[in-house]
């Protein structure tokens, strides 16, 4: 007896969202932070987490982020809340 045309349907379906997770975790588990500059004369460079340059970029950016976390004036000017 063939099989029905749903079950068709629903296994056809079922193997692409199979393949979609699949590529979901190789994305996810390929992606690595990085920090990507803009240089006067439209250069870019790219800088990994784990290079020198990234490390200094990355920890200037978590300052740059604690500083606007810990200033009151900013949380004033743009109309949000910082905490209590």
């Amino acid at each position: 007896m063939p099989p029905k045309p749903h079950r068709l349907f629903i296994d056809r379906v079922a193997g692409y969202a199979d393949e979609a997770s699949n590529y979901v975790r190789r994305r996810q588990d390929a992606r690595q932070p990085f920090a990507r500059v803009y240089v006067r004369g439209g250069r870019v460079a790219t800088f990994t987490a784990d290079s020198e340059y990234g490390r200094a970029l990355f920890l200037a950016a978590s300052r740059l982020i604690d500083a606007g976390r810990d200033d009151p004036e900013a949380a004033n000017e743009s109309g949000v809340s910082n905490g209590p």
